[in-house]
């Protein structure tokens, strides 16, 4: 494998870079021997505490030398070296140290210290070029191990520089060489994405399909790194990691049972497998959040009562056992559900239990998330049925999009054949698998593995930094009749028996113990009145900001700031949030979030604030939209502005009519798998809203917010349904009212008549 020694420098820590003495000029000496002869780079520091600033920074370095004798040097120095080592170490544990010492005989070394270097050297002893060749011997050697398997491999290949005959067929990016626009991609993206471009006919790389070779070694790093029996890598998303799980597990006619609050790929599950569905019902807050569902809902007893009471499977079924639960855990708000008490329940009358974890791939590698994901090792030795958990690790790991891993874990007596299951991964998986996509999961599991607990211990820290700063913000404001944009958070912590405000907590302690986040029926900051203790938790870097408008308790003030008006703003000055729904926005603080980015986000709210304090013309907070409508908003202020539209959701009643929309389950006039069916066979024809009570929708219809199904494919939209009908009549009415403000509806297209919008869906022919 080709190195390129200069990409990883050699962090020197000294205070003798300049001194005009023997120690300063073997330094200088060793410096220059690195650069020129062994031609490496190197970043001098000249003291302990400036060495910790840049080791936090840089992940690229590839070795540290550090004079252990600075404190007797310079008498300035304000930390020791140990200080210094052991931040190294809590970083990186397998980074070569190397100490220059000669004022310390070897004996007067702690053992402390000895076991967390890897070399010591003599600054006068040895020559600079054998001092050099020991920096270099050992920098490589650890440059070697940064590559994980797969991913080591595909480089070492990539280097080789071997004529390709085989797809694909830009060979190694020289195809696209011959025409302006190859060109233009060839110099974007360079020349190591297309020579790692390869083909299936590569073996050094094993095969995907098989799992057999380097990939499959990858496979089973991956597997062993998260808990689970097996890991298989999936590059089609989630989506496809879901689709793999359902279709080895269940066939036609088998039950299953369905966290309402799925992902959609999980509803098309449902179609392909043609499975009877029966569903959990999530909880919601009065501020719409959507909750976690009831422990009593995965009760033997209740689900027993909801296969019995569904009309739509066949008596001679009801007696089968419940093949696959699905649950979302975390959900969108990051709402956390502790798993084992789920399994608990679950393992008396579910086969197989599923955890779609898309966005959760990184709990496994902190405390805070203790017991609160699907491969959680506390209850290895119970009896409980197989576990399936998907894993969209390109979301908050470091993987590239649509790179995902679908987990496994044996049950305590039913065991998941590898060779079955792979049917099933075959049947969804390419021939022609993208390899960048496998190194990206490759590495993702050799970071987490490597500093997994600090790289998370360090973005919950920033999460909840922001939070505080957040609230303090807020409560400056309220202090002074103001207002300010607040977090859905405890208001109020129990610490160590000692009741403190939320950002009077230090952030130590908010990030070191999983209690302040647990929901608890004591304290209900969270909106759910009837929450079971230990039974959920909020995911500290899942960030919900909320606007002012709502009360906890449902109402509406007076005034009011519509969340989308807020998020359309922050678009427009290169702030994307993930969610928004009606007084609230969810933003994610992950591994790439930086405290500039952190630093951004306040200002924008900031200047938002005194835009809307100020009723600035719209035109000047949102040019794009007046320019679109002038007739609607050429003349409107922004706080004008919000106030309208908050108006029309209080006098219109449009949460209410959300909350009420999302309790109900409509009847099921057919499986999802033959509402399906009908689109296939033309069987299916659009039914504007005002049509549609008493039709059977052919596909599944999901307004965001809040991004779940509010009537599946093959339900009806019959009485039963009124509040689904009233709802999506209020959106449509909306729409026409407030141009420009189209949310995205699944399963719904809009249709202009005579300079009116109209809904319509694909429903099942009479």
């Amino acid at each position: 494998m080709k190195i390129t020694k200069h990409s990883w420098p050699v962090l020197i820590v000294s205070g003798q870079f300049e001194a005009m003495n023997d120690e300063g000029l073997r330094l200088r000496e060793l410096e220059e021997e690195l650069i020129e002869v062994q031609e490496c780079s190197v970043v001098p520091s000249y003291s302990y505490e400036d060495a910790i600033e840049i080791f936090m920074s840089r992940a690229d370095l590839g070795a540290v030398v550090i004079d252990w004798d600075i404190q007797d040097e310079r008498p300035d120095e304000k930390i020791g070296p140990e200080l210094l080592l052991d931040a190294i170490r809590k970083r990186n544990k397998k980074i070569p140290v190397i100490l220059l010492t000669d004022r310390t005989a070897m004996e007067d070394l702690p053992t402390r210290v000895l076991q967390k270097i890897n070399e010591c050297l003599w600054k006068t002893a040895d020559t600079s070029e054998f001092l050099a060749g020991r920096v270099e011997t050992v920098l490589l050697e650890y440059v070697k191990g940064v590559y994980p398997v797969f991913f080591g491999a595909m480089v070492k290949y990539s280097d080789a520089y071997k004529y390709a005959w085989h797809t694909p067929g830009h060979m190694g990016g020289e195809g696209f060489m011959r025409s302006p626009a190859g060109v233009a991609m060839h110099k974007f993206y360079g020349e190591n994405v297309f020579r790692s471009d390869l083909s299936i006919s590569v073996p050094e790389l094993g095969s995907l399909l098989d799992h057999e070779g380097v990939v499959g070694d990858a496979e089973k790093n991956s597997a062993r790194v998260f808990g689970a029996d097996q890991t298989y890598y999936v590059l089609n998303g989630t989506s496809n990691v879901n689709q793999i799980i359902w279709r080895s597990q269940l066939v036609r006619d088998d039950i299953a049972f369905v966290d309402r609050n799925c992902h959609k790929s999980l509803n098309y599950s449902m179609v392909i497998t043609d499975a009877y569905p029966i569903y959990m019902v999530p909880r919601r807050n009065k501020r719409g959040i959507i909750g976690p569902c009831r422990l009593s809902e995965f009760s033997e007893k209740s689900i027993q009562a909801k296969v019995k009471e569904n009309k739509l499977i066949p008596d001679n079924i009801k007696s089968s056992s419940v093949k696959m639960s699905a649950l979302t855990n975390s959900t969108y708000d990051g709402i956390c559900y502790n798993v084992i008490n789920i399994k608990k329940q679950l393992q008396k009358s579910v086969d197989n239990l599923h955890f779609d974890e898309a966005w959760f791939a990184y709990a496994r590698f902190h405390p805070m998330y203790k017991d609160h994901f699907g491969m959680a090792d506390d209850d290895l030795n119970e009896n409980h049925p197989p576990i399936f958990c998907s894993h969209s690790t390109h979301k908050l790991l470091m993987a590239f999009s649509q790179a995902s891993m679908l987990h496994v874990r044996d049950g305590s007596h039913v065991k998941i054949d590898p060779d079955e299951l792979n049917e099933s991964y075959m049947m969804h998986g390419s021939t022609s698998p993208q390899y960048s996509m496998i190194a990206s999961l490759d590495v993702a599991t050799k970071m987490m593995d490597d500093s997994g607990e600090v790289l998370m211990n360090d973005t919950i820290l920033d999460a909840i930094n922001l939070r505080k700063k957040v609230s303090k913000i807020a409560k400056e404001m309220k202090d002074e009749g103001d207002w300010f944009f607040e977090m859905w958070q405890p208001a109020k912590v129990d610490m160590d028996g000692e009741i403190k405000n939320f950002e009077d907590v230090p952030t130590q302690y908010l990030c070191d113990n999983q209690k302040p986040w647990v929901f608890s029926s004591k304290d209900d900051w969270h909106g759910f009145d009837d929450i079971e203790d230990n039974y959920a938790m909020l995911d500290p870097i899942k960030l919900t900001f909320t606007t002012p408008g709502l009360k906890e308790n449902g109402e509406m003030y007076d005034e009011g700031i519509p969340a989308s008006i807020v998020t359309n703003y922050l678009i427009n000055h290169g702030i994307v949030c993930e969610k928004t729904d009606y007084y609230s926005f969810l933003l994610l603080n992950s591994m790439g979030t930086t405290k500039a980015k952190q630093g951004s986000l306040l200002a924008g709210m900031l200047k938002f604030k005194e835009l809307y304090d100020a009723n600035t013309p719209l035109v000047q907070v949102q040019p794009d939209l007046v320019q679109s409508f002038p007739e609607a908003y050429a003349k409107v202020g922004l706080k004008d502005h919000c106030n309208a539209i908050h108006n029309y959701y209080k006098e219109h009643k449009l949460i209410d009519k959300m909350q009420a929309a999302f309790q109900v389950i409509p009847d099921q006039a057919m499986k999802p798998s033959e509402a399906y069916h009908s689109v296939v066979r033309k069987n299916v024809e659009y039914v504007e809203l005002a049509n549609m009570k008493g039709r059977i929708p052919a596909v599944m219809v999901v307004p965001y917010p809040p991004g779940i199904p509010v009537i599946m494919g093959g339900e009806i939209l019959n009485e039963k349904a009124d509040a689904i009908y009233e709802y999506l009549e209020a959106r449509q009415d909306f729409e026409n009212i407030f141009p420009g403000y189209e949310s995205d509806i699944h399963g719904v297209e809009r249709i202009e008549r005579e300079g009116k919008k109209y809904f319509r869906t694909m429903c099942v022919k009479k």
